[in-house]
């Protein structure tokens, strides 16, 4: 019986982790066509109605979003009510519950406050990443649920100082960049610089003209730094760390998402905004921060481990 609630327990856990990542592009969706108000100034309603009579594009996108949303709200509440029960002994499950229910309800109600009085563009670029946060919460804990009876070295990880320093640095200043894509996003900016990398190839040394070019290309150069520090973390995690391989493999991934998010950035100007590529654009943003997120857990666990052996 224990094996049989365990097996559901990861269904659900998997489900669930699908579920958010679903939210965030779906998120993406909505905003990329323009399709927020979609159902009106109406909500949780649509145009005055429970469930829509009159089925536009727009509607389609917005109402199905809003239905994900509600659906995998209420996964997220039957895992983190599972997880708490069975194995509320590992002290991350409780914090990760917590958080996942908290940002999962921030993002519903700024996405509902956006429907019904409007937000500003720096507030609405918020949105996107504080659904991260709540993904993240969701698919740690999901990890946790398959690492309890899977053999695998991550609770015996040991992380030198230099590694956190440039684990922790990093993932906060990803959040950064995060909020500067959705930034460009949200204020229409995408396209305001036609060429890459820079924002007119054919005069090199232009300074952007106007806000919209100045978020474009301020959003560029976070990238370029980003890539910049992740080569180097990679290149100190490979080196170092070639017997510890959740380590040494996570950052390689790290670096992968972080090629692939860029190489996706790129054909997004290029493409001129093809809906496909922009969704993968966020796609590959939401994995890189689950997995930061995740070597922060190991971070945690490494400290953990120092603490024991002393």
């Amino acid at each position: 019986m224990q094996y049989k609630h365990s097996k559901i327990l990861k269904w659900i856990a998997v489900l669930t982790t699908l579920g958010m990542l679903l939210i965030l592009l779906g998120g993406a969706l909505v905003t990329k066509t323009d399709s927020g108000l979609g159902c009106g100034r109406n909500w949780p309603g649509c145009n005055g109605e429970l469930i829509p009579t009159v089925i536009t594009p727009e509607v389609l996108i917005e109402f199905s979003h809003r239905l994900t949303t509600g659906s995998v709200s209420i996964l997220v509440l039957i895992l983190v009510i599972w997880t708490w029960k069975v194995l509320g002994h590992i002290r991350e499950v409780k914090f990760l519950g917590i958080l996942a229910i908290f940002f999962l309800l921030a993002q519903a109600l700024i996405g509902a406050a956006q429907v019904l009085w409007g937000q500003g563009d720096f507030i609405l670029a918020l949105h996107f990443g504080i659904s991260l946060i709540s993904f993240a919460s969701v698919l740690l804990l999901a990890m946790i649920v398959f690492e309890v009876d899977t053999k695998f070295d991550a609770d015996t990880v040991h992380i030198g100082n230099k590694l956190k320093r440039h684990t922790i640095g990093i993932t906060l200043y990803s959040y950064i960049v995060i909020y500067t894509g959705a930034l460009v996003r949200h204020t229409s900016s995408s396209l305001v610089c036609l060429d890459w990398p820079l924002c007119n190839n054919s005069q090199p040394f232009a300074l952007p003209n106007g806000m919209y070019q100045w978020v474009q290309m301020g959003h560029r150069l976070a990238v370029l730094l980003f890539i910049i520090w992740m080569i180097y973390i990679t290149l100190h995690a490979v080196k170092h760390y070639k017997n510890q391989r959740v380590i040494y493999w996570g950052w390689v991934v790290a670096l992968t998402l972080v090629v692939l998010q860029t190489i996706a950035g790129m054909l997004v100007v290029l493409t001129r905004l093809e809906l496909i590529v922009s969704l993968m654009h966020s796609l590959f943003i939401t994995l890189l921060f689950g997995l930061f997120c995740y070597m922060i857990l190991l971070i945690a666990r490494s400290n953990q481990n120092q603490k024991q052996k002393q």
